[in-house]
């Protein structure tokens, strides 16, 4: 049985790109479930509305497509089937009343995101109770991210980064190079380790979690560095997105202005969103593009990452190992390649009546892939080991480098669109 799991394992990069295809070649076919109602205002709503037999309907028929490509994942990558079993369930019970959470309409009022509720439970849960170690290694953290990152390329549409894009191309070049190098400069004088290094430089100047990622599959960085970085990622974001929205209201800064700002310094692209509603329409818009014109960057930074952590034998950890573009490739983050398939199909092949008949579904479907990514890295979070010793100049590393984004990005945003 072992050995027949072992024959069948594939690399978790090359799985979410099946996985990612599957779930969008199922839409096209037509296989699309039924997005689940979720808006509700008051009590009788509550009852009429999500509780319905129709809408609990659709909620199973979700529950069903979403860990049937899950099961195929833990197939795949040789994951626990058991533990599997056990623990998915109950991540999207968590996951289901974040949604619910999120779609009352005093919460909409707020522009608060379901992944800060998903997040905020398993934050709890983990935190207060003490979850059994199988319970925790079964989580899927990465493999439910990159499914929604592989369509998150299909809403990520060339012409309109392009017909909109020139400066917010600019703009992203320019920050993720500056917001880089600084912060990759104050982790070495912060005598952080060379793996964390290459994640925190990459999460704060780049796309937040996608980036910490995809570099952590370009250099086989440890997962617990990963979900430490993450972890670090979700929990700034939150204030940011609440907070610099008021404070370029206090600012006076135009919606432009703002929207390339927000885009340009929130790490993650729910709170990018949440963050520009806030604004306004035109906000939105900008900060949009600024996202997806970083999130564009991200395949080239993480060849570059590759190329770099090849050759560099010493961060490497492989003296004797002869750097060639064999070893590149197998470093190389290959969900990058899905995310770009997936962006150009929808780009340049799809017809414009096809791509208008599976957008909303392929949207729901990808947030729910990213609230149950949310759900479980909130579960696999102890803030103790946040704030342990070892883990202190990280931080304070971290929160360092995303303070000089914030900054830099404004100035920038403020030169490229007033």
């Amino acid at each position: 049985m072992a050995e027949n799991a072992k024959k069948i394992s594939l690399h978790e990069d090359w799985v979410v790109v099946i996985l990612g295809f599957l779930v969008i070649g199922l839409a096209i076919a037509g296989i699309r479930p039924q997005p689940p109602v979720y808006n509700w205002s008051n009590l009788p709503d509550l009852s009429s509305k999500i509780f319905s037999p129709a809408n609990l309907a659709a909620i199973g028929v979700q529950f069903v497509f979403v860990i049937a490509i899950a099961f195929i994942g833990a197939l795949l990558t040789s994951r626990p089937i058991k533990f599997f079993l056990y623990t998915f369930p109950i991540v999207y019970l968590i996951t289901m009343v974040a949604l619910v959470l999120a779609g009352n309409a005093m919460v909409k009022s707020f522009n608060l995101e379901a992944v800060i509720f998903s997040l905020t439970i398993g934050l709890l849960v983990g935190n207060v109770f003490t979850l059994p170690e199988w319970f925790r290694s079964a989580l899927s953290t990465e493999l439910f991210v990159k499914i929604g990152l592989v369509i998150l390329g299909t809403s990520i549409i060339f012409s309109d980064i392009l017909k909109d894009g020139f400066l917010g191309l600019l703009q992203a070049l320019v920050v993720v190079l500056s917001v880089w190098y600084f912060a990759y400069w104050l982790c070495k004088k912060m005598k952080v380790d060379s793996e964390l290094t290459m994640m925190i430089a990459s999460a704060v100047s780049i796309c937040g979690v996608s980036a910490a990622i995809a570099t952590a599959g370009a250099i086989k960085g440890d997962t617990k560095k990963l979900s430490y970085v993450i972890s670090l990622v979700l929990i700034c974001a939150i204030p940011m997105m609440l907070g610099m929205p008021y404070i370029a209201r206090a600012l006076g800064l135009s919606q432009e202005v703002t929207g390339a700002w927000l885009g340009g310094s929130i790490d993650t692209t729910g709170a990018v969103v949440a963050s520009g509603t806030l604004v306004g329409e035109e906000a939105l818009k900008m900060s949009t593009i600024i996202k997806f014109s970083q999130n564009v960057l991200l395949g080239i930074a993480a060849f570059a990452i590759s190329v770099y952590w090849s050759y560099n034998k010493k961060a490497a950890g492989a003296t004797t190992e002869k750097p060639t573009l064999g070893v590149i490739w197998e470093r190389f983050p290959k969900f990058v390649i899905g995310f770009v398939a997936a962006s150009l199909l929808f780009s340049f092949i799809l017809n414009a009546g096809t791509i208008s008949l599976v957008k909303d579904s392929l949207k729901n479907i990808q947030s729910v892939w990213f609230v149950l990514a949310f759900t479980s890295i909130g579960l696999e979070t102890k803030f103790s080991d946040l704030l342990k010793g070892d883990n202190r100049k990280p931080m304070y590393a971290f929160l360092l480098a995303q303070l000089f984004n914030v900054l830099i990005t404004l100035v920038i945003a403020y030169l490229l669109f007033r």
